[in-house]
């Protein structure tokens, strides 16, 4: 049998097989604030753009912290994104790309879970970064959907303040029961779980922390 005829039946071959075809997926990085989310989001999203893939970056438009137009992490790090108001706007603009990177996932509506899936059943991976727990200690928005659909859930740690430990949540330091609160160090700690169920429940001040 040609070269050429050889190499096309291993096209032919591959692509029934699935082999040769994008295969999309969904990957999610959560934990608490100042655990490295966003950094490993853009670890992720730099490594594809080095290998000249299509890269396309989304934020909710509500997240103005750092940068109207960046996706900025607590150490800096940045990468141009699209701010959007809605998931509906990251499936239109990203179905073109080869990848899709969402940060502050917690934001969005719940649509972004069915966003997720339709991309990635069109060959796109998709990185999804977010808060998993409010800071009650409480399943943040969609964030619980997106894990359960997830191809690959990475969950990272901050180090808890107060004695050194793995922390669980993100602890509200400011008067404000709304769920959604933007805010940075003056209004948010890492806490371990029992360092968190010490000061949550009456908001007194914190004895020492169990080893």
């Amino acid at each position: 049998m040609p070269l050429q005829n050889t190499i096309q039946t291993m096209k032919d071959v591959g692509s029934s097989n699935g082999e040769m075809m994008r295969r999309g997926r969904v990957e999610v990085v959560c934990g608490s604030m100042f655990s490295g989310k966003t950094e490993e989001l853009i670890r992720r999203l730099r490594r594809a753009q080095f290998a000249k893939q299509r890269v396309e970056i989304f934020k909710p438009a509500i997240d103005v912290r750092y940068s109207e137009e960046e996706v900025v992490s607590h150490e800096g790090t940045s990468i141009p994104s699209t701010p959007v108001d809605s998931s509906a706007s990251i499936l239109l603009m990203g179905q073109e790309s080869d990848v899709v990177g969402i940060d502050e996932a917690q934001f969005f509506d719940e649509h972004i879970v069915e966003v997720c899936n339709e991309l990635a059943a069109r060959g796109i991976r998709v990185i999804v970064a977010g808060l998993d727990l409010d800071f009650k200690g409480q399943p943040f928005g969609p964030m619980p959907q997106l894990c359960a659909i997830a191809d690959e859930v990475t969950k990272v740690h901050a180090i808890c303040v107060r004695c050194g430990a793995l922390a669980y949540v993100s602890h509200r330091i400011v008067a404000g029961d709304k769920q959604v609160l933007l805010g940075e160090k003056q209004e948010y700690e890492p806490l371990c779980r029992e360092c968190y169920k010490l000061v949550a429940p009456s908001g007194s001040p914190l004895g020492e922390c169990p080893k």
